[in-house]
């Protein structure tokens, strides 16, 4: 087949398609709503008041995180044979399955009213849904384009996935208050089956023989590999420890932000001292999640586009410096009550989330090719499920010591030692060139 000058509309077909399921699945963006409701530890174990919330109780803090941290492992770990389901038998499958399980964990989490509904329905089942689903939008819209898009388009399809917050947030706080906690997950669960299952559809693959259109201005050969790595191989280089080790620091310090964005949006305006502005925030809480969920989708698109010309590792030092000095300032403008620069911080945080989630996948892409992305990238995304535990302990050292500080001082810290291991990875070694599955030499 005779090399495009451009990408068909097919391409851009698959783009979207991913787009709009990465809008359902990410539900987990919003889950600091359900949290806030959830969440009261001089409560715990007492009924949450009114007709439309019998049955459900109060959590302590960290329980309320749970089925959140356990929902981003399940989910990571589903990657794995979701990667491997798109790379075996195409993306509508993943996609189909993966809309039938996060309904069904959703309704079940409804049904259950109970803390093992929330783990077992929104955690477990949530998760598998969201891992198969997920594994299927990316990998199928990135055979399409060349290397010169590949963050680009990474960027937009998660991209989706980032922004579902900017509406699940403000709908999961009006469905709570208008149908109960048990309303909002069922009616959710049954919306994104219909539209995660009939967008998958629209996946499909490049026809047999398809090339890219190639880039305008050749691309720097040192920071890509020449070559498809399958996953054994790619096991056994030191870059893909790395690459799970970017994963866990650049993902843990956005989850621990967006874990608790409503929780600190209210913490913040009642330090405010102003009346109106704890009474406004205490409504509409929802607001910062929804805030952060669209820096945090516009950062997969602004990210993977610069990342493109400046380059993967500097796009993650950017981001990541900008963050860490963020997260350290986090304790004292939440003493200070001062909400426009708890938005500000928490969208800087957001945008390093988000850019995370565009740069990994593309850099997996570059280091060990696109062929085997779905598998690859499945094993790769351990290292967001493994960044879920560090909202889990910061929660815990909130509950032993009264404060919040520790928490975000321990994100900032492993972020910071993430951006120093980026400075040093590099692309492995191929050689044809040598032996394909030599480790390379010294860090560069």
């Amino acid at each position: 087949m005779s090399e495009p000058t451009r990408v068909p509309s097919k391409a851009w077909v698959v783009v979207f398609a991913g787009t709009a399921m990465n809008l359902c699945l990410g539900i987990l963006y919003a889950w600091s709503v359900w949290k806030k409701k959830l969440a009261n530890t001089a409560l715990a174990g007492q009924p949450i008041p009114g007709d439309l919330n019998e049955g459900w109780v109060y959590l302590t803090k960290s329980e309320a995180n749970w089925a959140y941290s356990i929902c981003g492992f399940v989910f990571a770990l589903c990657m794995i044979p979701g990667g491997r389901i798109q790379d075996r038998y195409g993306p509508k499958v993943g996609a189909t399955l993966g809309g039938l399980c996060l309904a069904l964990g959703c309704i079940v989490a409804g049904l259950m009213r109970s803390y093992t509904g929330l783990i077992l329905g929104f955690g477990i089942l949530g998760g598998i849904g969201m891992g198969f689903g997920y594994a299927a939008s990316t990998p199928a819209a990135v055979r399409w384009f060349g290397a010169h898009r590949r963050a680009l388009i990474v960027g937009i399809v998660v991209g989706g996935y980032g922004g579902a917050a900017i509406y699940i947030s403000p709908l999961a706080d009006w469905l709570i208050n208008n149908y109960g906690i048990s309303g909002s997950f069922i009616g959710l669960g049954i919306l994104f089956a219909v539209v995660v299952i009939v967008a998958g559809q629209l996946l499909s693959w490049p026809p047999p023989g398809y090339v890219p259109p190639p880039s305008p201005k050749p691309l720097a050969a040192k920071s890509m590999t020449t070559r498809d790595w399958t996953a054994g191989e790619m096991l056994r280089t030191w870059q893909f420890y790395a690459l799970v080790f970017l994963f866990i620091g650049s993902a843990q310090s956005g989850l621990l932000v967006i874990a608790n964005a409503a929780l600190l949006l209210n913490k913040t305006a009642a330090l405010s001292g102003t009346a109106a502005t704890v009474a406004f925030f205490a409504v509409n809480a929802w607001l910062l999640p929804s805030f952060s969920g669209f820096v945090n989708a516009s950062g997969r698109v602004g990210t993977g586009f610069y990342s493109d010309k400046i380059g993967r590792r500097n796009a993650y030092l950017i981001n990541g410096l900008l963050s860490a000095a963020c997260l350290l300032c986090i304790p004292s403008i939440i003493q200070s009550g001062n909400v426009v620069l708890l938005f500000l911080v928490v969208g800087i945080a957001a945008w390093q989330y988000g850019g995370g989630l565009a740069l990994m996948p593309a850099l997996t892409a570059d280091y060990f090719g696109s062929k085997n992305l779905g598998l690859n990238y499945g094993l790769v995304f351990i290292g967001w499920g493994i960044a879920f535990f560090v909202p889990q302990i910061a929660d815990y050292l909130t509950e032993s010591t009264g404060h919040d500080d520790y928490g975000f001082y321990l994100s900032a810290g492993i972020l910071i030692v993430a951006i120093l291991v980026s400075r040093m990875v590099t692309k492995p070694e191929v050689a044809g060139e040598r032996d394909a599955l030599k480790l390379t030499g010294p860090l560069s």
